[in-house]
């Protein structure tokens, strides 16, 4: 069936309707007039991707942050940086790292007394990080995810200011990418 004629339809009989995005953004600010929402919600996307690979083997799901051009937010992420160098520490305290120490931070973190929303680590430090690897999981410092390198006050920013993502139910980007109020 093409178009439903009134407001009252079974929707999988109907295509489901889709909007570019100049359009959609028009509507959520209508909406947003019409409904008394506050003008400083958050616009959300969902982004499907398609992870079909030549072999029958699935993409294992993951998360990262990218760095967008505005900020959209208010709150900055708390960050703690490894490191035993102490003028790499003072780089990252420069840059606004929330905590920066050694291995003596391990203790702490194991007992949960340390809470932070990332964790960067300089290469040197890593061999003293592995009783951690079970307790951070996802947060443990590495390459892949861009949270293990010598150029601290690059990855503090990325992981202060920047949006995290994941992909969920094998395919799904949900995130949060601007404001309604914004032009």
């Amino acid at each position: 069936m093409s178009k439903p004629v009134d407001d009252v339809y079974l929707t999988w009989y109907y295509e489901r309707p889709s909007y570019d995005v100049e359009e959609a953004v028009g509507m959520l600010k209508k909406f947003q007039e019409l409904d008394f929402t506050y003008p400083k919600q958050y616009v959300y996307i969902n982004v499907f991707l398609d992870m079909a690979l030549q072999k029958k083997k699935k993409v294992d799901p993951f998360a990262s942050s990218v760095l967008l051009p505005y900020r959209f937010t208010d709150e900055m992420n708390k960050v703690l940086v490894f490191t035993e160098n102490e003028q790499e520490a003072e780089i990252a305290r420069e840059n606004g790292a929330a905590v920066v120490g050694g291995v003596e931070l391990i203790k702490w973190i194991l007992e949960d007394e340390i809470q932070v929303d990332f964790y960067v680590a300089v290469p040197a430090i890593m061999p003293k990080l592995i009783p951690l690897r079970n307790k951070l999981r996802r947060k443990y410092p590495s390459t892949k995810r861009n949270s293990l390198g010598n150029d601290i006050p690059k990855m503090l920013q990325l992981f202060r200011e920047g949006l995290e993502y994941s992909v969920q139910d094998e395919r799904v980007i949900k995130t949060r990418i601007a404001r309604v109020s914004y032009t």
